[in-house]
């Protein structure tokens, strides 16, 4: 494999002269945000990070999709969060696309460096430092964990995906394989964040309908996506937010590889009633 690259968003504004026709939609089944509306106008702050911005890309939202957040982060030189994450009950994941940062987990130092994949459970005790001259831009996934009486709580790791060989999908030839960070069969886990290639050529060669919700950020290449009756063109940079049950193929026509970071809810019964 090619050494990879992930696109990050830099923000600014488009001239007062650009057509105001995009790309961007809002279903009932599917959202869809490209690069493009990824400008300075829509990014927040957060509580205790310092010189720090996000553009949140994914809430909880009822009756459409309702298990996890996702965010775009930048933390400029010197910035970042003594006291980051502000729900001890809420588990995450973290993806470098640009720039290099310091990680500390319970005590213990972890440089990153793009394509660094940190898992951080629920309760952890962490902090995030930008010591560099550059920004960092990194994918941040959050979700409420759900505990199983009789099955322990996940560590911790940090790791890089230059060192995980992508297991390539059956009767694909090799054109299609994903990057697990997290063992199937591992059911401490209750969400998987995997990084999905597809070659010039390669397919999702069925509609997938499934009750888990997707988060896929789109770090490099482009594609054609079938979500449930659109054909959606997309690049890297674009997001595309996936309720349960929405239908999604993918057709990668290059004339590079297509790949992304893609948030799946995994391995728990689903709730019968809310509290």
């Amino acid at each position: 494999m090619s050494q990879p690259t992930y696109y990050a968003p830099h923000g600014g504004l488009p001239p007062q002269s650009q057509l105001l026709t995009g790309r961007s939609i809002f279903t009932t089944s599917y959202a869809f945000i490209p690069k493009g509306v990824m400008q300075d106008i829509v990014t927040s702050e957060l509580p205790f990070w310092e010189k720090t911005r996000c553009w949140i890309l994914a809430r909880p939202l009822s009756g459409f999709s309702e298990t996890f957040c996702e965010y775009l982060m930048e933390v400029s030189p010197g910035g970042g969060s003594k006291s980051p994450e502000p729900d001890g009950d809420v588990e995450a994941v973290l993806f470098v696309q640009e720039g290099r940062a310091q990680l500390t987990i319970d005590g213990k130092a972890h440089a990153l460096e793009p394509g660094s994949y940190a898992y951080l459970p629920a309760g952890a005790v962490w902090t995030f430092d930008n010591p560099n001259k550059t920004p960092v831009h990194f994918c941040w996934i959050r979700k409420a964990y759900e505990k199983v009486v009789g099955i322990e709580k996940p560590t911790a790791f940090v790791i890089n995906e230059h060192d995980i060989a992508p297991g390539v999908m059956p009767g694909s030839n090799g054109v299609w394989a994903t990057t697990r960070f997290v063992s199937p069969t591992d059911l401490r886990h209750d969400m998987h964040v995997n990084i999905v290639t597809l070659e010039p050529g390669g397919v999702i060669p069925f509609m997938e309908t499934h009750v888990m919700e997707h988060g896929l950020y789109v770090l490099e290449g482009k594609a054609v996506y079938r979500l449930n009756n659109d054909w959606v063109e997309v690049e890297a940079g674009d997001f595309m937010w996936l309720r349960a049950f929405c239908p999604q193929a993918c057709y990668a026509g290059g004339p590079g590889r297509f790949r992304y970071l893609l948030y799946k809810d995994v391995n728990r019964h689903p709730k019968l009633r809310y509290k």
